[in-house]
């Protein structure tokens, strides 16, 4: 969907002279009354518009990200070119977008951010160059981007124009992935297809009330389908949290969605030719685990929250969970262990038993990829007891889209490490990063079920005929269940096989966790020599 957004303007001051005979102080003058004007727009009531609708402008915003006067504009003074429908009238600086770069903990970044107080943030040819240029400087420099999004589309008076600078964007959206860190933050609307820029980046930060995204509208909606529903209901920020899975991160206010990506900031290398940031930390990487003891309940069928563990092995329990509302039965984690940078992939048997759908597979996949593009060793906390069966997934095609979290940890080439905390049941167990896919170190603890399913459906089915000839059914049902997990699913029979490295105290283990990924820091693992892999969609 495409806004034309008309607010009244101002009427532009005059030129200033610049004769040549001028001094060099009224040329000074003039360069400070220009960039006054840039810095506060044309229609000194614009600001108060945007403050009455609870919204932040876009160089308060800036200055919310950045370290304390770190930022420096680019193009403060551009200007449109457009004719017709009264744009030649109303040709204010900086054309509806502001961008530059700066620091957050003094390392480089790049910014750009909509200005929805000139033509309500909508994207022209001149706006859309900035952008472009903002963009080839961030991947030429090797240093993130964040974009503070908070537009109404494309700028309808200047036509085919507006649409194809919205292509430059995405073909280098596309180009920088994999190699600087995307953010997109969502500050305002964002519609048609200005939405699928934040889809080509890394994360998508929202914000409740302010933020909404949607290919068409509302009004659309109803025309075509004859369905009623808000902005917020159709593209709001909880609804892409948790319904959608387009926005990884959810906040109630832009300070604080603004301090949680300067957070997520200080976890990410510059680029993809780095590794993240290590921080030293007071929490000694043998600090014993008393707790994990407790936390996670010997009996397979109890249910835990897996985040308390992740808490108790990373430092300072301090981590940020990545898409936290959605597809709950896996956690996808930024954390550090020992001061260093960390990705964790956790079944969650607090949600639906930890049981892998198309929507974990396809989460966990995406921060898999992600991790492996930049650099950050894999963790992988195991306690999964399959696949969800059903029909709805069967046809929603869980075969192919399950695939990609499979996919994604083969071709990872980042340290990795899996731990199995209690069960891991058929081919949820090999996906989990198991040692058959490439796992770097495989280790269990003494409550670990590596099996082929649950010992109660293996005897099932194995022992069905002796089952049913017994004169006690239920009893030989007991004692084959009994055999069964004698023989095979024992907590060491994926050990003395080697498929395990090690069955492990659970107390000690962020200690080896720490150990592993200090080892493993050298790591050199190479790809087949291709174009690119073509994984399953």
């Amino acid at each position: 969907m495409t806004v034309t957004v008309t607010e009244p303007r101002a009427p532009e001051a005059p030129v200033l002279d610049t004769a040549p005979d001028t001094s060099e102080a009224d040329r000074l003058t003039e360069l400070r009354t220009i960039k006054e004007r840039a810095r506060n727009g044309p229609d000194p009531k614009a600001t108060e518009r945007q403050h009455a609708k609870g919204k932040l402008t876009a160089r308060e915003r800036i200055e919310l990200l950045l370290d304390p006067g770190s930022f420096t504009e680019v193009e403060a003074l551009r200007r449109h070119r457009a004719q017709g429908f009264g744009l030649e009238a109303k040709r204010p600086y900086t054309d509806g977008v502001v961008t530059g770069w700066g620091t957050v903990e003094g390392r480089t970044v790049f910014v750009y951010a909509h200005d929805f107080r000139i033509f309500g943030g909508a994207l022209g040819e001149a706006h859309a160059q900035k952008i472009h240029k903002l963009m080839d400087m961030a991947i030429a420099a090797g240093a993130p981007l964040v974009s503070l999004n908070d537009g109404a589309g494309a700028r309808i008076q200047e036509g085919v124009s507006a649409l194809a600078g919205y292509g430059g964007i995405f073909q280098r959206n596309t180009k920088a992935s994999g190699v600087i860190p995307q953010i997109s933050v969502m500050l305002g609307p964002c519609a048609g297809g200005a939405a699928y820029s934040p889809a080509l980046t890394d994360f998508v930060f929202a914000v409740r009330d302010i933020s909404q995204m949607f290919i068409t509208g509302p009004d659309v909606v109803k025309a075509v389908t004859g369905e009623e529903i808000t902005q917020n209901g159709l593209g709001g920020a909880d609804v892409h949290g948790g319904i959608s899975g387009v926005a990884h991160f959810v906040y109630d206010d832009e300070r604080t969605c603004l301090e949680e990506v300067r957070y997520l900031l200080s976890l990410l290398p510059s680029n993809n030719r780095e590794l993240p940031p290590a921080h030293p930390t007071d929490d000694p990487a043998d600090r014993p685990g008393d707790a994990l003891l407790d936390l996670v309940p010997e009996d397979g069928n109890r249910s835990y929250d897996i985040r308390k563990v992740i808490e108790e092995l990373v430092d300072d329990g301090d981590y940020l969970e990545v898409h936290a509302a959605f597809a709950t039965n896996i956690v996808c984690a930024l954390a550090r262990l020992d001061g260093h940078v960390v990705g964790i992939v956790a079944n969650q048997p607090a949600s639906m038993a930890g049981v892998l759908d198309i929507r974990a597979s396809e989460k966990g996949a995406r921060f898999v990829q992600f991790c492996d593009a930049f650099n950050i060793p894999l963790i992988t906390l195991v306690d999964v007891p399959g696949f969800l069966p059903g029909v709805d997934q069967e046809h929603e095609g869980i075969i192919r889209r399950g695939a990609k979290l499979l996919y994604a940890y083969c071709n990872a080439t980042v340290p990795r490490v899996s731990v199995v905390l209690r069960k891991a049941y058929g081919g949820a167990y090999i996906v989990m990063d198991s040692r058959s896919i490439g796992a770097d170190v495989a280790l269990a603890w003494p409550t670990n079920e590596i099996a082929v399913m649950g010992a109660e459906g293996a005897a099932n089915v194995v022992f069905r005929r002796e089952i049913a000839a017994a004169d006690d059914p239920e009893a030989m049902r007991r004692q084959k269940i009994a055999e069964y997990k004698d023989e095979l699913v024992h907590p060491y029979y994926a050990a003395e096989r080697g498929l395990v490295d090690d069955v492990i105290d659970p107390r000690e283990t962020r200690q080896i966790l720490s150990r592993a990924v200090a080892m493993l820091a050298t790591k050199s693992a190479a790809l087949p020599t291709r174009k690119h892999g073509n994984p399953p969609q």
